[in-house]
């Protein structure tokens, strides 16, 4: 019973919430962040290739 009024509540909540677009700055800072988790990646890869060629069949 009480979960769902909260449920209840929540949706209402989410409801009265106005629409609010991303900022410029917020954009590029995810991208940002995609594109350093991309190259890091590759990092975490080649070093294991390199130092670690023996566990790579």
């Amino acid at each position: 019973m009480a979960e769902e009024v909260r449920t209840e509540q929540i949706a209402e909540e989410l409801e009265k919430m106005q629409y609010d677009p991303w900022l410029p700055f917020e954009s590029k800072l995810v991208w940002g962040c995609i594109g350093l988790g991309i190259i890091l990646l590759l990092v975490l890869v080649w070093i294991s290739y390199t130092f670690f060629p023996s566990s790579h069949g």
